[in-house]
């Protein structure tokens, strides 16, 4: 018999889906930074064997929206309530749990199973680790609780076991060979995008979107031309920095980080240009693929 299933990762920012992600996929399909609302989209890694299927869905960070992108970021982790078979609610031990609690309120009601993990566990100490445990108990008393740490993967091998238990029984949804939902320029402007997460500072980055404007591929070559858009006409000079030695740092090291994605030799061009508050522009946003109600 062949199991298979959707399997949605929610929770904050910050307390480290993305890596979670990472490590139950195998493959490097979601930034995992240092900084919140690195995930803006929703985005499926497939785990496959000759008898499962497991359709991991990373969300967007739950958050209280203060412009129309974390709306759109908003509708993601939400929707992701509605179409699971199992969910995974990501918490940490430095996040309190009536944070967000319209949220858990509706995870509360969910009547699929919930698996609630308590992630970086290394931060904190046995004694409080059982207080933690006992207050998010108290909130979601259907939820599975598990301990782990994503980064040094304790205890995913045991999040993996109990997610197969629970699939249902079911032919597979996608390709056996296919290891995600997402085209290749989605992971290219990603992978851009994650450099300037990690290069600029402040309100930059939350400021910027990428489009990939052509993507040529041969049998051994990549040629990308990007665009990052900004908000501002300072923000553009503060991308590009003095004699355009900024961009040209993040262009670099993109430009490894794909051929290692990749497995090719990889020609970028990079280009910045100003869309005025396109972050609550309802037709930019659409443009950029975000999803609005």
């Amino acid at each position: 018999m062949h199991k298979a299933g959707f399997v949605n990762i929610v929770g904050n920012p910050n307390v480290g889906k993305s890596t979670l992600m990472n490590a139950l996929v195998g493959e490097r399909i979601s930034i995992a930074t240092f900084k919140a609302q690195t995930t803006r989209h929703r985005i499926m890694g497939i785990y496959n064997t000759d008898d499962i299927q497991i359709v991991f869905s990373d969300t967007p960070g739950v958050l209280k929206p203060v412009y129309k992108l974390q709306e759109s970021m908003l509708n993601f982790s939400t929707s992701a309530l509605s179409d699971a078979d199992v969910l995974l609610y990501v918490t940490d031990v430095v996040e309190t749990p009536d944070k967000h609690s319209d949220f858990v309120e509706k995870v509360a009601k969910m009547e699929i199973p919930v698996l609630l993990l308590i992630n970086k566990i290394d931060l904190t100490n046995q004694e409080k680790l059982v207080g933690i445990v006992e207050s998010w108990s108290a909130l979601l008393p259907k939820a599975e609780v598990i301990p782990i740490s994503a980064k040094s993967k304790f205890n995913v091998d045991y999040v993996m076991k109990r997610v197969k238990d629970l699939l249902p029984d079911s032919p597979p949804y996608f390709d056996k060979d296919q290891w995600t939902d997402k085209p290749a320029r989605f992971f290219v402007t990603e992978i851009i995008r994650e450099k300037i997460l990690l290069y600029y500072d402040k309100e930059i980055p939350y400021s910027v979107e990428v489009v990939v404007e052509q993507f040529k591929e041969d049998e051994h070559k990549i040629h990308i031309h990007a665009v990052i858009y900004v908000e501002r006409e300072s923000q553009k000079g503060i991308i590009i920095g003095h004699q355009g030695r900024a961009l040209k740092k993040v262009a670099s090291e993109a430009r490894r980080e794909l051929e290692r994605f990749f497995g090719k030799s990889i020609y970028l061009e990079t280009f910045v240009k100003v869309d005025k508050d396109w972050r609550n522009s309802d037709r930019e946003l659409k443009n950029f693929g975000y999803q609005l109600e």
